[in-house]
Order: structure tokens, then C-alpha cells, then sequence
């Protein structure tokens, strides 16, 4: 299933800039980077279940956010991509 993971993350201090650059490079090890602080990852259930668990963990629930949007198995009728930035196959290969 594509999940859309976007988050808003204090960075008023050194802890939030921590907590901000760990919870990217949790997302970027599940998907990719769409735009800032928005990825898109091709999980399932179990990876879903278990990468909620770990954003949750990192994160300061009195001073950042996090959203989960599943678009479930059909994404492909669901994301229109407009602009400058080259939509990507998240089923394709990535290259790293």
C-alpha cells in the first residue's frame, strides 16, 4: 500500500533539529521525499504498523505532528502530479 507521511516538527531548539533529521531519515529508509517534510512509502501492513510505531516514538507530541494518509494498494488513480518535480514509480527501482 502507498502511505503519505507528512510532519511539522519544532525546530525552535537543538532537540526538535534532532528529532526533525530522525524522523527524515526514518522516511527516507521507507520511501521517498516528495517535498519537504512529505514522503510517500510503499509499505505493507506489518511495515506500516511498525514505521508509525517508530515516527511516534521520536517525535514530541506537544510540539510536532504527524499525519498518515493510506492510499491504500490502487494509489495509481489517486496521485496527480503538477509541476516541476519528476514523478517518480514507487513500484520501479530506486537508485540510491
Amino acid at each position: 500500500m502507498l502511505v503519505l507521511i507528512t510532519y511539522d516538527v519544532n525546530t525552535t531548539d537543538a532537540d526538535g533539529r534532532r528529532r526533525l533529521r530522525a524522523v527524515a531519515k526514518k522516511c527516507t529508509a521507507h520511501g521517498q521525499r516528495v517535498q519537504n517534510s512529505v514522503f510517500e512509502c510503499l509499505v505493507d501492513a506489518a511495515q506500516y504498523r511498525l514505521l508509525q510505531a517508530e515516527l511516534k516514538a521520536i517525535i514530541d507530541p506537544d510540539k510536532d505532528s504527524l499525519r498518515f494518509y493510506s492510499l491504500g494498494n490502487k494509489y495509481q488513480s489517486r496521485v496527480e502530479h503538477v509541476g516541476a518535480k519528476q514523478a517518480y514509480a514507487p513500484e520501479g527501482t530506486l537508485i540510491l
